[in-house]
């Protein structure tokens, strides 16, 4: 089960020691724990707080989040009141980004040469008691996975930021993904097929790499997606799971962070609002153990392989 790792201090990050043997952090992720800090280790003005808590989001069913994309430098998902409330709430979310990934590019450094810097977002909603459908619900366990953005073997590493100024963030966790995929994988969750697939698959995705290529903004996911995606509502969907599962619970107090797996560590947000959070995508290759990644875990049990390049847009 899942170990929380709290760090208090980190003068550390600046000694010579740490910069020979700092890795300790990124193996602890890569065993399903969880990086705990206190009292945020970023700079966040109260300034940038007190308006963070007076924003609205879009009250549409299929959004969770206020997205910032800092790829594109756009954000999406909010109620603009005027343009400079807009663009100081742009001006907020990209700073967020910038920090966060600054932070842990000394305290995570092995990863930073690799990763990718996926979205940054705003949880303004109270989780307790949210009228969603199942599969897009936070309040039920899962492992994460993207239906749109397919990871193709690559990590998906979220820090969080909870900045109720008097309410805690309340989550549960419970098995990790690789006693998951024992558990469920080959019975109730059929393995995939792995790339080589059937006939009618390989024609389909080779027409859709061509169409691809003619410039068609078509999504293929890998087998190992495919799973991913299928583990997380079948999860979401599993009542009898979700009650009699073993748990722990957690709580993230105001002010708090922490660092997660989240495709790893199975966990749900069953209470708490007004919570930032940054994603990173890690490459396979670019983790400390990548023995220990869901890919491969998943290839073990399924002796498949689950990954085929073919499929992946060129970065």
């Amino acid at each position: 089960m899942t170990k929380l790792i709290q760090i208090d201090d980190l003068s550390f990050l600046n000694s010579d020691s740490w910069k020979e043997n700092n890795k300790t952090y990124c193996q602890e992720l890569e065993s399903g724990n969880i990086l705990f800090f206190p009292k945020c280790p970023l700079p966040f003005p109260q300034e940038e707080v007190s308006f963070l808590l007076e924003q609205r989001q879009t009250g549409s069913a299929n959004r969770k989040n206020i997205a910032y994309k800092p790829q594109s430098d756009k954000i999406t998902n909010f109620v603009q009141s005027s343009p400079a409330q807009g663009q100081r709430l742009h001006e907020i979310m990209r700073t967020y980004s910038q920090r966060v990934s600054a932070f842990l590019s000394q305290l995570l450094a092995p990863y930073a040469p690799t990763w990718r810097l996926d979205y940054a977002s705003f949880r303004p909603f109270q989780e307790k008691g949210r009228q969603l459908r199942t599969r897009a619900r936070n309040d039920l366990l899962h492992v994460d996975s993207f239906p749109s953005r397919p990871m193709h073997g690559a990590r998906i590493l979220r820090f969080f930021t909870n900045i109720n100024p008097t309410e805690s963030r309340h989550w549960l966790t419970t098995l990790p993904f690789h006693d998951l995929a024992a558990q469920f994988g080959g019975s109730s969750l059929p393995f995939p097929k792995g790339i080589e697939g059937t006939l009618f698959e390989k024609i389909a995705a080779q027409v859709k790499c061509s169409a691809r290529a003619l410039g068609l903004p078509l999504v293929l996911r890998s087998p190992y997606d495919a799973f991913m995606l299928n583990l997380h509502n079948f999860l979401k969907e599993n009542t009898e799971f979700q009650k009699t599962c073993p748990k722990d619970h957690w709580d993230f107090p105001p002010n708090s962070c922490w660092i997660v797996y989240t495709d790893l560590v199975s966990h749900a947000a069953t209470a708490g609002q007004y919570a930032l959070e940054q994603t990173l995508i890690i490459p396979k290759e670019g983790m400390v153990n990548p023995e220990k990644a869901p890919v491969s875990t998943l290839e073990k049990l399924a002796q498949k392989q689950m990954i085929n390049s073919a499929y992946q847009i060129k970065k």
